[in-house]
């Protein structure tokens, strides 16, 4: 089944109690149960059914479903933030004296969230990219995954997810990928040897900046062990769904990061035009860094699938025609930046990534407020960068937009080339 046709109709066929075309919103916090057998075997998962909305519920589990299904995985668990889909995903398997690898060019509010991990006695450090040179320094008996974004936000880079999978294999390790930024349109993480796959379901999966939800796939091919691993020994019976089974009936349950049912049903409706969206966005955002690279009083731009990127060999190798829907720009200085933005028209300012509109956003002084001036530039992020998350407008009417922006600023503030 093709990726278009999957988004309709994978590991879905209606809602078989109404005959709804989209299984509709189950807004109830709980639901009864013929007899008290019947929801003790529910709560001990001898029984199909749903009992409370904070551990499952119909319209949830029909995203979750979905979701899974365009993945490639084994299950899925929805939760209620992209943030809360990272802690739910490393508290699954972490204790205090554990220690990640990252990438670090992750997003600013995982930075923060593993700073915050330090007080739980857990610790990160920071590599440039997953390399033999880079990571064998810094593994230990503590190391417990390594965690990397296909596509760096914002800066852009591009992971090389079967080289980095097997490569963090060789360590006995789990790759843990979040595919935000790409989606399961672009590259399916899990066929090339990814563990994990998190994605911010608040982004293109929803595509319209109607709700906050994230998603948590399992590839159920890592071998969790209970010498490597003590906080999984009680659900390794479940075989290869230990990690889903622990997630679901364990740190998901217990921390209440449950996706409400109307998000996951905007979710949803969401998905289902997400090929579409894709092409447009990426197809928008290479002509727009086309258009913008060669310009006078721009510094820089970024994106994979220019020539001048860095990454562009392993973004084509990866990804093919498609390059993602974020592009940056340099302009030389914060008041240049802060003056662009002030001038678009079409462009909305604000702090998300894959609405249909086109947004843009200054992350050093929002996304990037709590990082330090060294994590901040270690991630790509300078004070004169706008991150642009390119919608689905006619892509003509965005050049035009941006180009005049560039102009009132060359003119009202020239700098010496």
């Amino acid at each position: 089944m093709n990726f278009e046709t999957a988004l309709l109709h994978g590991d879905f066929d209606g809602d078989k109690n109404t005959g709804a075309t989209l299984t509709p919103i189950y807004q109830s916090s709980a639901f009864g149960q013929e007899s008290a057998e019947k929801i003790e075997k529910i709560f001990h998962n001898q029984a199909a059914g749903f009992a409370y909305s904070r551990i499952s519920n119909p319209t949830v589990a029909a995203f979750e479903k979905r979701i899974t299904f365009l993945e490639n995985g084994l299950a899925s668990v929805a939760v209620s933030s992209g943030m809360a889909a990272i802690t739910a995903a490393f508290l699954n398997i972490l204790k205090t004296g554990d220690e990640i690898i990252s990438k670090s060019s992750v997003f600013g509010g995982t930075i923060d969230l593993f700073r915050d991990l330090e007080n739980f006695g857990i610790k990160t450090h920071y590599v440039t990219d997953i390399t033999e040179e880079e990571l064998k320094p810094l593994i230990n008996e503590n190391t417990k995954a390594v965690f990397a974004e296909t596509i760096g936000n914002p800066k852009l880079d591009v992971t090389d997810v079967e080289t980095a999978a097997k490569l963090v294999h060789s360590y006995g390790l789990p790759l843990i990928l979040d595919n935000t930024t790409a989606t399961a349109f672009m590259i399916k993480g899990i066929d090339l040897g990814a563990d994990i796959i998190i994605n911010s379901s608040s982004k293109y999966i929803n595509g319209s900046s109607n709700s906050v939800s994230g998603i948590i796939t399992d590839s159920g091919n890592f071998k969790w062990s209970a010498e490597k691993y003590p906080v999984m020994k009680e659900y390794l019976k479940f075989g290869k769904f230990a990690y889903t089974a622990k997630l679901r009936n364990d740190t998901y349950r217990n921390i209440g990061c449950c996706l409400s049912p109307i998000n996951a049903f905007f979710n949803t409706l969401g998905l289902e035009t997400l090929g579409l969206r894709m092409e447009r966005h990426c197809s928008n955002a290479l002509r727009l860094a086309e258009i913008l690279e060669p310009k006078k009083g721009i510094k820089e731009v970024n994106y994979p699938l220019l020539i001048t990127s860095p990454y562009y060999d392993t973004a084509k190798k990866q990804f093919g025609k498609n390059g993602g829907g974020i592009l940056t720009i340099r302009l030389y200085t914060k008041e240049r930046a802060f003056a662009f933005i002030n001038k678009l028209k079409y462009a909305i300012n604000i702090t998300n990534i894959g609405d249909t509109k086109t947004l843009v956003i200054h992350p050093f002084s929002t996304i990037y407020a709590h990082s330090t001036a060294e994590e901040a530039e270690k991630a790509g992020v300078y004070d004169d960068m706008i991150r642009v998350s390119v919608g689905i407008e006619d892509i003509r009417d965005i050049i035009d937009d941006f180009l005049q922006a560039l102009e009132y600023i060359n003119k009202e503030l020239p700098i010496d080339i």
